[in-house]
């Protein structure tokens, strides 16, 4: 299995997040959502990762935004003909059948409440990517935005390690950099890789969410990914951007040995600013037609879904365990 019958993985979007705030949209097709099903088709995205998003504001930090979301999933999105993709088997029968896709990850540890007992409902549910935290601090550890630069907790290092026993998959993406060497230290001893689903080189752009050489350097060592992210501040720090703003990050990352590790994470419906030219899922194709003016058809093939089919390949749990 080479790649799906769809060309495109997105590893990043926040649909969950606007579906719980509007009852109202409608996810067949709603101009208010960037990541719909008709969007997702335009763009011929055939797995995309659903993140679940809740402010770490301690009145909205509870299990139960966290659950709310996850069964928006299944109420919303999968009814509509998404189909949930948490393990091996499940990911080669998509490719078998065709249609697409959907994952779940956890966008901050904030929701679980310091409760590993929460960590596995949600692993129970599908959740199979976490990322620690988002911008601020949290009982884990301290995001990228946290101006103490702490990295983990006690707690925190549970976690990674519960983490590791599941076969969930660590996201580094809004971790603080003190953290980000903490997880390293914890992953090379696990023999696991992390990922960073929505960040770019800060080589290229000086943002904090942006990743150093050497933390580049690192998740290529590790076999990990990176999902180069849609969000215009991350791309170029100031005036209108192009899609071919984002060309440099490509380069620079290939340059430092991560032509097999990059991915995408669009950041879709997460973001107020769009990139001119690639506002929503249905881009994708004019996202891939511009990379075919630059690049061979095998390097775009790689970095639109292969580089992350590979990588699901070897870390998603073989089989789904029943309830």
């Amino acid at each position: 299995m080479n790649s799906l019958k769809f060309g495109v993985i997105d590893f990043h979007c926040d649909a969950l997040g606007k579906l719980q705030q509007h009852p109202d949209i409608c996810f067949e097709e709603d101009e208010r959502l960037d990541v719909s099903l008709h969007k997702l088709k335009q763009g011929s995205v055939g797995l995309q990762c659903f993140a679940v998003f809740i402010t770490d504001d301690p009145e909205q930090a509870r299990i139960g935004r966290v659950l709310e979301q996850l069964s928006l999933f299944r109420s919303r999105v999968e009814k509509a003909g998404i189909a949930l993709v948490a393990s091996r088997q499940e990911l080669a029968a998509l490719n078998a059948a065709g249609g697409i896709g959907g994952m779940l990850s956890l966008e901050g540890a904030h929701g679980l409440e310091g409760n590993l007992n929460y960590l596995q409902s949600c692993y129970d549910l599908g959740v199979r990517f976490l990322g620690i935290t988002w911008n601020h601090a949290n009982w884990a550890a301290d995001g990228v935005m946290e101006l103490r630069g702490g990295g983990f907790t006690e707690r925190g290092k549970e976690l990674i390690r519960r983490c590791h026993e599941l076969g969930i998959v660590l996201d580094v993406s809004h971790l603080s950099v003190k953290g980000f060497w903490e997880l390293t230290e914890a992953a090379e001893q696990a023999g696991r890789p992390f990922i960073a689903s929505h960040s770019n080189s800060m080589a290229v752009c000086s943002h904090p969410r942006n990743l150093s050489d050497e933390q580049i350097r690192t998740i290529v060592r590790l076999g990990g990914r990176i999902g180069l992210t849609f969000v215009p501040p991350f791309v170029k720090p100031s005036g209108p951007v192009k899609m071919t703003d984002l060309l440099p990050h490509l380069e620079h990352l290939c340059s430092l040995g991560a032509e097999n590790h990059i991915m995408f994470g669009s950041d879709f419906d997460g973001i107020e600013e769009h990139i001119l030219g690639l506002e929503d899922a249905s881009k994708y194709a004019a996202w891939k037609e511009l990379l075919l003016k630059y690049y061979s058809g095998q390097l775009v093939d790689k970095w639109l879904s292969v580089n992350a089919l590979r990588f699901l390949q070897t870390w998603l749990p073989a089989i789904k365990k029943a309830l």
